[in-house]
């Protein structure tokens, strides 16, 4: 059997400091039992980063995450350029920031956020005259707005915990990043996938960092990660969130040997977070991580280029029987050119993977944090 198949795999409750490689390789060995089904080489192994975070207790408080950026920002001021419009994702971050620095600026971008959250309707646009206005304009003419999944408005929800920490400022609506400097030159840039295009905008003497430079190390014990810092982080409690993961090689390859000693199969683990799904009814793209995953097994890394099937079987080899067709496309996938105009767009194996396994995982209350793909990379 060639069909691609995946599965979402039960668990127990992860807590942290348990051994998360045997939870995912009793699991997985216990459901193929019950279900009847075989391991193979190269079978790929997904497992969701919530969980690897919260095993290896990679956490931080707000007060870890306010002491960092006093760090790195001096005075009391922080202009925070280009947020992700989301309570999970940003929200506990404003509120460190802002129980850091008591004269906060945040400079939003519109009609939406960098993955396509919308804070305002567009065709009101043209009520403003300028293009860069605050959040006094922005009431006057949009306070009756509401996020199309969360029905909040988010603006006014970030007003509201910039003053429960106390915390003076205001918002600014613009496009330009730079316009942040007429408040403060002491800037943290805060989307995701345009951080470093964003930075690059700024003069030398600003003081600049973005997400991905704070919590980069351990701050009084805290988690941290070394390569994102804070971006790919999500609420956990009310004082803390949950880092995201980096530098787990280690727990991929005990899960590859692991699964060896037990079925004699090498299969290929990875960890994802988000996948790369794109809404097509709101526009809005699932991609808040700054990767779709950050630790694999190296033999998932490259592209996938697939042959439009369709397109060779009603044209080029539409006149030669099936056995011939078979023996022609074998033929074709061996010359595998990724520019070939008969070849589907090529993506990265990894991308594909990682937003089949978070649709199939969905949220945390399936229990299912774990995901086995078969036939995928054959």
């Amino acid at each position: 059997m060639n069909k691609v198949t995946a599965r979402g795999i039960k668990t127990p409750l992860i807590k942290t400091g348990q051994n998360l490689a045997e939870i995912v390789v009793n699991s997985l060995l216990a459901d193929a039992d019950q279900e009847n089904y075989q391991l193979h080489d190269g079978d790929v192994i997904g497992i969701t980063e919530a969980v690897v975070s919260i095993a290896y207790n990679n956490f931080a408080t707000l007060d870890e995450i306010a002491a960092d950026i006093n760090n790195k920002f001096k005075g009391n001021a922080l202009g925070v350029v280009f947020p992700i419009f989301s309570r999970n994702r940003f929200s506990m971050l404003l509120k460190a920031f802002a129980r850091a620095k008591k004269e906060l600026y945040l400079l939003m971008s519109y009609p939406n956020d960098e993955v396509g959250n919308p804070i305002l309707k567009v065709e009101k646009l043209k009520e403003i005259k300028e293009d860069v206005f605050d959040d006094k304009v922005y009431f006057k003419h949009f306070k009756d707005y509401l996020h199309p999944w969360t029905k909040m408005n988010i603006v006014d929800y970030y007003l509201k915990i910039m003053k429960e920490e106390k915390a003076k400022g205001k918002i600014i609506f613009s496009n330009n990043a730079l316009d942040i400097l007429n408040y403060t030159d002491q800037v943290l840039i805060s989307n995701v996938h345009e951080r470093e295009k964003t930075r690059n905008l700024f003069p030398k003497q600003t003081n600049i960092y973005t997400l991905a430079n704070i919590l980069t190390k351990s701050i009084n014990g805290s988690g941290y990660n070394s390569e994102y810092g804070l971006l790919g982080s999500n609420y956990f409690t009310r004082e803390k969130v949950k880092l995201f993961p980096s530098h787990n090689e280690d727990l991929l390859t005990t899960i590859q040997t692991l699964i060896y000693q037990k079925r004699k199969v090498h299969v290929e683990v990875f960890i994802y977070g988000d996948g790369a799904f794109k809404d097509p009814l709101t526009g809005i793209w699932e991609l808040c991580d700054p990767v779709v995953s950050p630790s694999y097994t190296k033999t998932l890394l490259g592209s996938k280029a697939e042959l439009k099937l369709k397109y060779l079987a009603f044209n080029e080899l539409k006149d030669l029987d099936e056995s011939e067709f078979k023996k022609a496309l074998l033929e074709r996938k061996k010359l595998n050119t990724l520019q070939d105009s008969l070849g589907t767009t090529p993506r990265r194996t990894l991308d594909l993977l990682g937003t089949l396994a978070d649709l199939v995982s969905g949220s945390g209350e399936r229990q299912t944090p774990v995901v086995l793909i078969q036939n995928f990379l054959k």
